[in-house]
């Protein structure tokens, strides 16, 4: 029952996310009167333009080798495999409307009233939801949350409005012969493999020295090494200067002064908070030096009734992390408990490229400024499917300890299903335990995970 009787609800959700719906659905659990306020697409950027549809085009780019590597385990197709995009794309579309159905039904289920329209907040405790067909209607609540994600972002440089971003890469008419993305981050590295694995020449543009910043830099190495090897072509050091719109495609013009022409540009050159025409700035919100909404470890920004959580704050961008903040939020706000602060230091997290990445806690190089005397254990591998396959793919995996109390505080792999793998190892990071409690456990035999517990000598 709210607090106060004057408002509308106890709790309006503006954004129908993963976090956004989760926070919605467990508070209306406790009792709470809920609505949420959607203006695209249930199921936010995961289901509708990123972790889902991304995934599901990184499984097919894996096809193109699974066919190849099948030759040698005795496996003959009737004659070359072929790719249809169409099929990819349409296939992926029905997915999604499934998806999109079952978060309507999770939200009805547990009597969340679902508004379609855009919100405004108009006060503390108001907001003003605008429909596409330009009505109006004011809804008050004790308590906003703010979950509206982010939104690609892409630099103007002449001839930017010809770069798609990654809302629209996934639904393009005919799959690119050339393909060129711009960024060093988690979406250009996999959309570089996806698109080469799909049969595209691919390039990969980046300012810097070398991409994935912040990941562990062995790791950002090896991926470099097992990227080209697949025949992405990588372009560091360099930007776009321009592009232009030529009669078989777009003419691209690099800092370094090279040029190529390609039939698709990708600016996956970072995302920022969606928060055009939401209102901040009439109840006095702004956003801080990181484009990001400040708040406490309640999620309340400087206006208490107002709560934010996910892409629109400075943590971790991922859907768990944003599902996680939902959780608590509605813990602290609704059901009167009072949790740990969640803990952002290992949180697990992977890249779907070609070899895929799976990293949880810190890297070498984080380690060794925060605990000074570390060990690293490492071992780098041809996998036992590729001693059959012919396939030159390497495996890298990496055990990251506090060299004074043998706590294991990073794990790091690339390789096939490193996502999978390192899920479960970040349950042992997340515990605490130690290199002995590793070498302790009995491995699997014969796979490639196994020697996360089988390493004895450190590098």
């Amino acid at each position: 029952m709210s607090e106060v009787e004057d408002y509308d609800y106890d709790l309006l959700v503006i954004g129908a996310g993963s976090g956004g719906v989760r926070a919605a659905r467990m508070a209306a659990a406790t009792g709470a009167s809920v609505a949420i306020v959607e203006d695209r697409y249930l199921g936010g950027t995961c289901v509708n333009v990123g972790c889902v549809p991304k995934k599901l085009y990184a499984y097919a780019a894996h096809f193109h080798s699974a066919f190849e590597d099948a030759i040698g385990f005795g496996w003959q197709l009737p004659g070359a495999a072929g790719f249809d995009w169409a099929t990819l794309r349409d296939n992926k579309t029905s997915e999604i409307k499934r998806l999109n159905g079952i978060y309507q039904r999770l939200l009805e289920n547990a009597g969340v009233n679902l508004y379609t329209g855009r919100a405004e907040l108009v006060g503390a405790h108001s907001v003003v939801i605008r429909n596409a067909q330009g009505d109006e209607q004011n809804v008050s609540a004790q308590r906003v949350l703010l979950a509206t994600g982010g939104w690609p972002w892409v630099p103007t440089f002449p001839g930017s409005e010809y770069a798609l971003t990654s809302n629209q890469i996934f639904d393009l008419e005919r799959l690119p012969e050339r393909f060129l993305v711009l960024g060093g981050g988690y979406i250009a590295v996999e959309f570089a493999s996806i698109f080469n694995g799909l049969g595209s020449e691919a390039h990969l543009i980046y300012r810097g020295e070398l991409f994935l910043k912040g990941f562990d830099n062995e790791v950002r190495e090896f991926t470099r090494q097992e990227m080209s090897r697949q025949g992405v072509q990588l372009h560091f050091n360099t930007n776009i200067e321009a592009i232009e719109k030529t009669p078989s495609g777009y003419q691209v013009t690099l800092t370094n002064g090279d040029q190529m022409e390609v039939d698709a540009v990708l600016a996956a050159t970072g995302r920022r908070a969606n928060v055009t025409g939401l209102g901040l700035a009439s109840v006095g919100l702004s956003l801080d030096e990181n484009d990001k909404l400040p708040v406490n470890e309640h999620f309340e920004t400087e206006v208490p009734s107002i709560l934010a959580l996910g892409d629109l704050i400075d943590t971790p961008e991922l859907t768990p992390v944003a599902i996680a903040e939902a959780m608590q939020l509605v813990d602290v706000h609704f059901a009167a408990a009072s949790p740990e602060p969640l803990d952002y230091t290992r949180v697990p997290t992977a890249v779907f490229c070609h070899p895929n990445i799976g990293t949880v806690g810190l890297s070498e190089e984080a380690a060794r400024a925060k605990f000074g005397r570390i060990r690293v254990y490492r071992t780098d591998f041809r996998a036992m499917k590729h001693t059959l396959s012919g396939s030159q793919e390497r495996t890298l995996m990496k055990l990251v300890v506090d060299d004074a109390s043998d706590v294991v505080v990073g794990a790091h792999m690339v390789g096939d299903d490193a996502g999978e793998v390192i899920q479960g190892i970040a349950i042992a990071v997340r515990a605490g335990l130690t290199k002995a409690d590793f070498d302790r456990t009995v491995g699997i035999h014969p796979t490639g995970a196994e020697e996360f517990v089988t390493l004895r000598t450190p590098n």
